[in-house]
């Protein structure tokens, strides 16, 4: 996954993005996420949800799958960036 070339999504809160993130990642917490539902579905694909455990990166991905959009649960950020690497 060196040349990833879709778009990452952290669902934490900004403070917790604050704190560490995937280089290159958007912030969008999982509470605003519907708010930005058109302009995700224009993000270049594949996306990547992550959050601190995967819990709320994977009701994002569950819910943006069911409209159709192609994405994924990464799951911690820090396993994504470590994917990345």
């Amino acid at each position: 996954m060196n040349s990833f070339e879709g778009t990452i999504i952290d669902v934490r809160t900004p403070a917790e993005f604050m704190g560490g993130h995937v280089v290159g990642s958007l912030n969008i917490p999982l509470q605003n996420i519907i708010e930005h539902v058109e302009e995700i579905k224009q993000m270049k694909d594949p996306i990547i949800f992550c959050c601190a455990s995967g819990n709320r990166s994977g009701q994002a991905a569950h819910y943006f799958k069911s409209l159709g959009v192609n994405c994924e649960n990464g799951g911690s950020w820090m396993e994504v960036q470590e994917s990345l690497n």
